[in-house]
């Protein structure tokens, strides 16, 4: 068994997918509109063949407060890019991109080694070394 996808609700999907595979070399899927239901989606495919549906829709409203980015519910998505130089690469990228780094890289309590950004829409996202995944 396995995880198929995870979803997240959006207010720009193009804007949210587009961060996901500039960094984490995601391929964006077509758009998937529903008229009915006034509803959009796209996937984002990674190379392992996880997917992450990035939604839309009008009546979903934004939640999102940097000062209060933690809330019940999913806490954040991690990705494992290779060694804690990697974490350090993409975190500086990332950094110097304008996008917020809210837990510069480091080694965690349980022994990860990581750094935290916000998405576009204030998801956080780990950034991880793949060392680090217990067996």
């Amino acid at each position: 068994m396995k995880i198929e996808h995870v979803a997240i609700w959006a207010n720009d999907i193009d804007k949210v997918c587009e961060f996901y595979r500039k960094y984490f070399g995601g391929a964006v899927q077509p758009l998937y509109h529903n008229p009915a239901k006034q509803f959009t989606s796209r996937f984002v495919t990674f190379e392992s063949g996880t997917r992450l549906e990035v939604m839309h829709r009008p009546d979903i409203p934004p939640t999102f407060h940097v000062e209060h980015s933690e809330h019940l519910g999913f806490a954040h998505l991690c990705f494992s890019v290779g060694s804690k130089e990697d974490v350090d690469q993409l975190t500086q990228k990332m950094s110097n991109d304008g996008i917020l780094v809210v837990g510069q890289p480091r080694t965690t309590g349980d022994g990860y080694y990581e750094s935290v950004v916000l998405d576009p829409e204030g998801n956080r996202v780990e950034v991880s070394a793949s060392s680090n995944v217990p067996q």
